[in-house]
């Protein structure tokens, strides 16, 4: 059999065929990303720590121990370190952020739950998702309209929106693959946290507890957007079955009629899964409402609230549990960060996993089999004085349940460490935490009836009793530190102090012995990892909460943080001269792009406009301001944040107070409206309050000060 000769021009043809097909795609093309973002599968996510070049899950791998193996940027030469690039993000409201990137393209998310793809080698954007949020929805968040971040699976971007939907898009064109609605949008819930992806599985929770909503986790099918499983987090009405048996053990610890008022228990944040063990750990809210009186008539741990769960990730089912704070009524949530790691312990060498929830203990559980290893306290704390290590439970002082007294209890509702994440360094064997110091005034609130529309604390200062002072506490209670933290022998090694306030950014280590952290007061800084000495700082303009990330393109590494000042505390009050919209900054050594124009805010100037009112109706307009909008708009004596201090709004604002307050017509920034709940007497009576104490301002006279809710 004879065959033929290819001549010379068809052996040009398969040659230019040759080269085309093995031609690597355009970087940031569709192509490009098609191909980067497919290859992150099961594998690739249990084993991120194998391409450190990547940041490619929430907190840097399964193990959520925001460690990266890099140390091109190192100890000595970070001091070298530069503007690679900015991006304007064009948002107004918090960014807390953690981006991920993988071959040089950044996905990260932005308030409401947009999402954004960005060239990084270039620092151009190439396309947005905007899920397009109601904004009546901003009423349901408690703090801010945050989003912390989002989940890369086989091609598809995974986030969650303020409305409670679970979004899959497209990673390469952003379109919408499928999208499912998580929530009962009739009550109070909201997705602010980042899912993760477990065994095909997309895996996310809600929040919402404040307002009186009943907590859960579900799991979706990542290709197709089919529940797979749910897990409640506290049990709904006895009269009704069980969903499961972790539910009938849990409705033991409860009493009254708590399932009327939600129960709470939200899984907002903190996840972490262990490939081996096959356990899928989730940190569960706080109770709703606080007061553990209203909610379960002071009765049982009230389980599975302010807890660490094990779930089996196949089916949900619950395989282990521990409760870091039993009967709950201070908001001590568990939500907080999550770390799993493999260390020493008395000698034995432990799977563990670790944590600093609210309440200022820092655990190290056995993550096995959920057993107490060590607890002790990472901060300043009265409510209870140490933790019993036979039963696992807080050994609580005589005064911290508030029923006869208004009593100051350490730390308050903001926690010895909130969401803002910590990160662990098996090289230093440190953990660097993002800590609080602060402190609140609780008291029984005899009077309280459940509310639809609003806060369900039931723990606000009672006027009819009085007040015990906290004689041994720290001198100022509204700051912060950054401290290293040894979680063997469970002692603080050094510390970096933030004295302006508590709410700075999330942390990042590296094998560059470096631990890198955002402030409130628009520095990114990078400090030892062995002592806490300051190596480098930049100026980014506005304050800082979100997380940085660190990782390679083309042979260089670069670190990359996300600015943009919100979030529980800085929607009231800010600490920059400057508040520009969201940013992103990446730095690499030795680039030398040149910075942002910072803006700086113009003096602020006490509104003066006549009025006329009488004394009653100011103390009414006070009583209905404080109800109504100082969790947004802060005290009158406040310097304002995200959100403006009105005292220093324009005359424009209150030509069309009217308009704002019972038409919606800021609804789509996220103002409510309030028809529903205030008449024209009542916003007259707001509206004169705000003047008279613009007045009082400017007289030198102050204000009183005003409770949270």
């Amino acid at each position: 059999m004879s065959r033929s000769i290819p001549t010379p021009l068809t052996i040009l043809v398969l040659i230019a065929i040759s080269i085309q097909c093995n031609k690597k795609p355009e970087p940031g093309s569709e192509a490009h990303i098609k191909s980067a973002t497919s290859v992150i599968d099961d594998e690739y996510l249990a084993n991120a720590d194998n391409t450190p070049e990547n940041w490619v899950t929430y907190g840097k791998n399964y193990a959520e121990d925001r460690f990266s193996s890099l140390k091109q940027i190192n100890k000595e030469n970070v001091g070298n370190l530069g503007l690679a690039w900015t991006l304007n993000l064009e948002t107004t409201r918090g960014v807390e952020t953690t981006p991920l990137v993988v071959d040089g393209i950044m996905f990260l998310t932005g308030p409401w739950g947009k999402v954004f793809a960005v060239d990084a080698r270039k620092g151009k954007m190439i396309w947005t998702y905007d899920p397009e949020v109601p904004g009546r929805f901003a009423e349901k968040a408690c703090c801010d309209v945050v989003n912390r971040g989002l989940s890369i699976y086989k091609g598809r971007v995974f986030v969650g929106t303020l409305d409670g939907r679970l979004v899959s898009l497209d990673a390469s064109t952003g379109r919408l693959v499928w999208q499912v609605l998580t929530v009962d949008t009739t009550k109070a819930y909201t997705i602010t946290g980042a899912p993760r992806i477990v065994k095909g599985k997309v895996i996310i929770g809600n929040g919402g507890a404040e307002f009186g909503v009943r907590g859960y986790v579900t799991a979706y099918d990542a290709m197709t957007g089919k529940q797979s499983w749910r897990f409640y987090i506290v049990p709904g009405d006895p009269s009704k079955p069980f969903e499961s048996k972790a539910m009938e053990i849990a409705a033991k610890t409860w009493a009254g009629e708590w399932w009327k008022y939600g129960g709470g228990g939200t899984a907002w944040d903190a996840m972490a899964y262990d490939p081996e063990l096959n356990l899928f750990y989730v940190g569960t809210g706080n109770g709703s409402p606080w007061d553990w009186f209203h909610r379960s008539n002071s009765t049982g741990d009230n389980l599975f609230l302010s807890s660490i769960l094990a779930l089996n990730p196949d089916d949900g089912e619950l395989v282990w549990y521990y409760q870091t704070t039993p009967g709950d009524e201070w908001d001590y949530t568990a939500t907080q960060h999550l770390i799993l790691s493999n260390m020493r312990v008395d000698g034995q060498e432990r799977k563990v996993i670790m944590q600093a929830p609210k309440n200022g203990f820092f655990y190290v559980l056995d993550r096995a089999n959920g057993k107490l290893l060590s607890a002790e306290p990472y901060t300043y704390i009265n409510w209870a004085t140490s933790i019993d290590k036979t039963t696992g439970k807080p050994i609580e002082t005589d005064f911290s349940r508030y029923k006869t007294e208004n009593v100051t209890i350490a730390p308050g509702p903001m926690g010895g460490h909130n969401w803002q994440p910590m990160a662990y360094n098996p090289l230093t064997r440190l953990v660097y935490i993002p800590m609080h110091f602060n402190s609140r005034v609780y008291g029984h609130d005899p009077n309280w009836k459940y509310n639809e529309k609003g806060w369900n604390m039931a723990a606000v200062e009672n006027p009819n009793l009085p007040t015990r002072k906290d004689e041994t506490a720290p001198k100022n209670l509204n700051q912060g530190e950054l401290i290293a933290w040894d979680p063997i022998t469970q002692k603080r090694i050094w510390k970096v102090d933030h004295t302006a306030t508590f709410w700075n950014g999330g942390v990042m280590t590296s094998a560059g012995g470096l631990v890198f952290q955002g402030t409130a007061e628009g520095k990114f800084i990078a400090y030892d990892a062995n002592n806490g000495d300051k190596l480098w700082e930049s100026n980014v303009g506005s304050g800082v909460i979100a997380s940085p990330i660190t990782y390679v393109i083309d042979g260089t590494q670069y670190v990359s943080i996300a600015v943009g000042w919100g979030g529980a505390r800085g929607i009231k009050t800010t600490f920059t001269k400057e508040n520009y919209p969201g940013r992103i900054f990446t730095f690499a050594l030795n680039a030398k792009q040149p910075y942002p124009e910072f803006y700086a805010t113009k003096p602020k100037e006490l509104i003066k406009l006549d009025f006329s009112a009488t004394k009653d109706q100011i103390s009414n307009g006070q009583m209905l301001y404080n109800k109504h909008c100082t969790v947004c708009h802060g005290w009158m004596g406040a310097n304002g944040g995200v959100i403006p201090n009105l005292a220093y709004s324009g005359e424009g604002t209150y030509t069309i107070f009217n308009d704002i307050v019972l038409k919606g017509l800021l609804l789509k920034n996220g103002m409510p409206n309030f028809s529903d709940r205030l008449n024209q007497k009542e916003v007259t009576d707001i509206k004169n309050y705000i003047l008279h104490s613009a007045g009082e301002l400017r007289s030198g006279k102050g204000t009183d000060k005003v409770h949270f809710q």
